[in-house]
């Protein structure tokens, strides 16, 4: 955590000196692209693929099932949901970003072979409820190394807050059979990373984001992956519509009570959206 920290001053450190000779300028004013706004408000509507995995183990009782969720557990692999996000541009370069995303899932399914999960052994043939929900904030602040015209790279700090909760109970048809359990988790996954865009016209523009980090925090060792790229249109001077692709991958171990879990989760899809802009800014396009 310390070694991440200081690498990502350092880079912040260069970032800024580099900046300082490196400014446009038009008319003795800054210049940015056109897609950069004082304050921007995006929403899109998400159909991700899923890939979930789940091991849930009493410590010293039983060890869980490494459980795969769209084989063992009769889930879809993909599902409709949706995403929002803030940016606010503090500056020209600088911008803060604020997001969220959330998916309820739930199946009922006949098992087609034993699975443990905590202390509890679920047999074949047995019909189960299960649900697996995840909600995911996501902030960070990024800066511009470079900052063009046309197009502008950047390094970014922040994290991604996973609350992730994975539930399995036996169906009420199951008779004299009354078992549950359930599992959950919140944390705080920092990572780092690089983003940038580049307009091919005046209402045209390419944007990305990519960030990754891996480490240990208290009970918590997490791992998160996550990319983001957008094609975006300008429709009126305020509103854009966008075709995006989006992925996210974390692992977490974590315990809890004596009880261990391991998730491994990852989702990626299309997305189709609006951004309404507002809010005077001190730069020019």
């Amino acid at each position: 955590m310390k070694s991440g920290a200081l690498i990502a001053v350092l880079l912040f450190s260069f970032s800024f000196s580099y900046s300082q000779t490196n400014d446009s300028t038009k008319s003795g004013k800054l210049v940015a692209p056109w897609w950069v706004e004082k304050f921007r408000f995006s929403a899109g509507f998400f159909v991700p693929i899923n890939n979930t995995q789940v091991q849930v183990s009493a410590n010293g009782v039983a060890a869980g099932t490494d459980i795969d969720f769209q084989k063992d557990l009769g889930f879809g692999a993909s599902i409709a949901t949706f995403m929002t996000n803030f940016q606010w541009r503090i500056s020209r370069r600088s911008r803060v970003n604020l997001g969220y995303f959330n998916m309820r899932r739930s199946s009922t399914h006949t098992l087609q072979k034993d699975i443990t999960f905590d202390s509890n052994t679920y047999n074949i043939n047995t019909s189960v409820k299960v649900h697996f929900n995840t909600a995911i904030y996501q902030f960070s602040y990024g800066y511009a190394i470079i900052e063009k015209p046309t197009y502008e790279v950047g390094l970014s700090i922040g994290a991604h807050t996973v609350g992730a909760n994975a539930g399995i109970a036996v169906n009420g048809n199951n008779v004299g059979i009354d078992k549950s359990n359930d599992f959950g988790f919140t944390a705080p996954l920092p990572d780092l990373g690089i983003w940038g865009g580049y307009a091919f016209s005046d209402r045209f523009a390419f944007n990305m984001d990519f960030s990754y980090l891996s480490l240990t925090v208290s009970n918590i060792t997490g791992r998160i992956i996550s990319y983001n790229g957008v094609f975006s249109y300008k429709v009126l001077p305020q509103l854009d519509v966008s075709l995006a692709y989006t992925g996210l991958n974390f692992k977490v171990s974590t315990t809890k009570r004596n009880v261990s879990g391991e998730f491994k989760w990852g989702y990626n899809g299309p997305s189709i959206g609006a951004s309404f802009t507002f809010g005077k800014k001190s730069w020019v396009h």
